[in-house]
């Protein structure tokens, strides 16, 4: 499935809100992309996950969501490409399993990371780290939209090529997305 210009516009539609939005470093911004509301929508899931599906690079082997935005994307997408998903803590649980790494083991596997919006790639190279630590190569992320703050070129010196399914620059003039 390609990315339509329909699915294109649902998505801006469903996902890309106006009103203030505090960033993790302070930043306020004027209107954001509400990942929620995108994974509130099953239809719009199932579809984004359809295109997505086609980003999935051949040698994956399992889907890695980040919390708390990428877990309902790597469900979906491991329902749309039949492979299995883990799930990723910032930091391990403090009770029960205390685990940081839920779901398929990953160890030797070829994990694909999973989120939903990327900016600095931060994140996601945080969570390489723990994937790599626990044995899972990490060559390659996906991201339902990417903004042009460094991931892409963060991710790309340590090795992981970002596969995201729609840039800043192809949202409606009136979407805006954090």
């Amino acid at each position: 499935m390609t990315v339509t210009a329909t699915l294109v516009d649902r998505v801006a539609a469903a996902a890309c809100v106006s009103g203030p939005f505090s960033l993790a470093d302070g930043q306020v911004l004027g209107s954001y992309f509400d990942e929620y509301r995108l994974a509130a929508d099953p239809r719009l899931l199932r579809e984004v996950a359809a295109a997505m599906a086609a980003l999935v690079p051949a040698d994956a082997q399992v889907l890695a969501g980040i919390a708390l935005g990428g877990i309902p994307l790597a469900v979906a997408l491991s329902a749309a490409t039949g492979l299995p998903a883990a799930f990723l803590r910032p930091l391990p649980k403090r009770y029960g399993s205390r685990q940081q790494i839920e779901g398929t083991p990953v160890e030797g596997q070829r994990v694909v990371l999973v989120d939903d919006v990327v900016r600095s790639g931060a994140q996601l190279l945080a969570m390489t780290r723990v994937l790599r630590i626990s044995g899972a190569p990490v060559t390659a992320a996906l991201c339902v939209l990417e903004r042009p703050l460094g991931g892409r070129l963060l991710l790309s010196k340590h090795g992981v090529t970002l596969h995201p399914l729609l840039t800043e620059a192809d949202l409606p003039t009136n979407g805006a997305a954090s």
